[in-house]
């Protein structure tokens, strides 16, 4: 909880309230925390020592592994970017017919968990395998990642910049790559950076095509032998590859800014005209809309259809669909409880050390549930025997894999509060305990639940870590849809994989909101 007292090195302009004692302890434990991961894989790799480490790495089936997995990120990512950006500029900078209702069709795919679109395109191709599968349901699942926030940057960016460029001489093409895509590249490289993310660790949409990517084969060897020394190599080689990422976006993105000085003319720019090109965009976008929507709606409705009265085991159904609840309604209220602490951090004060406990948690939740999964299992045979196979474990899990989602909304809702509202109450005699619940909390409410909105729709959704992790008994919609699709009765499954979809049904209207907001702004 916030004290007051004096400005500290570091402390933001205009900021007297400083992390206490308590606060500071709970940020302790919570930074150590985020670590377990990184630590576990570190350590593993090291207590194999480097000779045998050299024996796992170097074999021909790594290498197999390292090629699928580095060549999926390098053909879907520039994919999904081509669509996203493409999608983006004909809705909201062109006369295409029909641009409101283009509008949220193209956020819709984020309702469809990866695993359920590949359950949709093996229902309807049973051939379906290998790399071009796995690209083309990793396209279709994850293009909206570039598609929102490149639509969102399109409608607030300022049409003078455009319109000076035309007066210059500048072509509608030579614009639009010289003065428009600029403009995008931190939609464009942070849209790519959460899909090589996803890509990295995704294991069910990949296992159904048959499609073998690092994730896949760590935790079919951990089904298999529970090998350590074998999966600890291929997750530090993971490891290796999130970070990769990591490193590549934030020196890709640099310094540069793109901020207006000023609110600017609140005018929307003029759409560019298709006149003939209107017909292909229509069937460009219409296309795209059937393969990542359509496809997999049409599969739910004929095996549900299929299925009839009979696949609606209510006795198997239910049960599901309480534990899912349960556990992601705690888990969204547990990890936005304990992101605050990172996030009042990061809005309040500077410094490397603040950037270090802010960054701290985007370290575990780039990896994938796979290997947080690994070091939790490790951590607590070694060392706390009674948490495992407890609910307790799964929660620690889904804290460290969605507490960068809590904390993303927090922060911009706690960075709108002003210092002045806070100030004026203690100085009114209030306590600080009393301010922050009346003053800050009431003010950030908005966007504590938005977050936990997204912490819940993740965890809903998640499906590796729960596999590994879930204690005997616990059945929710993912782990019995993928038990049911696994065994191919496929209407059986349909049921788990609606509510899946229904589930998420309400973050896709978030964020479809969210951006529309932005752009108004």
């Amino acid at each position: 909880m916030p004290e007051t007292g004096q400005a500290q090195p570091g402390q933001r302009s205009g900021t007297r309230a400083r992390p206490g004692v308590p606060l500071s302890c709970v940020i302790a434990v919570l930074v150590a925390a985020t670590f377990v991961p990184l630590g576990y894989v570190a350590w593993s790799v090291a207590s194999v020592g480097p000779s045998r480490l050299y024996e796992l790495v170097a074999r021909p089936r790594v290498g197999e592994l390292l090629v699928n997995t580095i060549g999926l990120v390098v053909v879907t990512v520039p994919i999904c970017i081509v669509l996203g950006v493409g999608a983006a500029w004909l809705i909201e900078r062109t006369t295409v017919p029909g641009r409101s209702a283009w509008r949220p069709l193209f956020v819709a795919p984020l309702a469809v968990p990866a695993f359920i679109n590949s359950y949709a395109w093996v229902s309807v191709a049973p051939t379906l395998n290998g790399f071009g599968a796995g690209v083309l349901i990793a396209t279709l699942s994850y293009f909206p990642f570039v598609y929102v926030p490149a639509a969102a940057t399109l409608r607030r960016l300022d049409p003078a910049i455009e319109e000076s460029a035309h007066a210059l001489g500048s072509s509608s093409t030579g614009v639009f790559f010289r003065v428009v895509l600029p403009q995008l590249r931190l939609a464009i490289l942070g849209g790519g950076l959460l899909i090589g993310v996803h890509l990295l660790a995704e294991y069910g949409a990949f296992a159904m095509v048959r499609f073998s990517t690092l994730t896949t084969a760590i935790f079919e060897q951990f089904q298999a032998t529970f090998n350590g020394a074998a999966g600890s190599a291929l997750a530090g080689v993971l490891v290796l590859l999130c970070l990769v990422l990591l490193v590549a976006e934030a020196a890709a993105r640099g310094n540069a800014r793109f901020a207006r000085i000023g609110a600017g003319a609140p005018r929307v720019s003029t759409p560019h005209r298709l006149g003939a090109m209107a017909i292909p965009a229509v069937v460009a976008l219409t296309a795209l809309a059937v393969l990542a929507l359509g496809v997999p709606v049409w599969t739910m409705a004929r095996w549900l259809w299929i299925g009839g009265t009979e696949i609606w085991a209510l006795g198997d159904i239910v049960p599901s669909l309480v534990q899912t609840i349960g556990l992601a309604a705690t888990a969204a209220l547990a990890t936005t409880l304990l992101a605050f602490p990172f996030a009042w951090i990061a809005v309040r004060f500077n410094g490397f050390l603040v950037r270090f406990v802010e960054g701290s948690n985007f370290i575990t939740s780039s990896m994938p549930g796979i290997v947080t999964a690994l070091a939790l299992v490790t951590v607590a045979i070694r060392f706390v025997p009674p948490i495992y196979q407890t609910v307790n474990l799964v929660l620690a899990a889904y804290v460290l894999m969605f507490m960068p989602r809590a904390m993303v909304n927090l922060r911009s809702g706690l960075a709108q509060v002003p210092i002045g509202l806070e100030e004026a109450s203690r100085s009114l005699g209030v306590s600080p305990t009393r301010t922050f619940l009346r003053v800050t909390l009431r003010l950030t409410a908005p966007a504590a639940a938005a977050g936990a909105c997204l912490v819940f729709v993740g965890v809903a959704t998640e499906l590796t870590a729960t596999l590994l992790l879930a204690p005997t008994g616990t059945r929710t919609l993912a782990m019995r849809f993928w038990s049911l699709s696994s065994e191919l009765d496929y209407a059986a499954a349909a049921p788990y994989a609606l509510l899946l979809v229904l589930l998420a049904v309400p973050v896709t209207l978030l964020l479809y909101r969210q951006s529309t907001r932005v752009a108004a702004l």
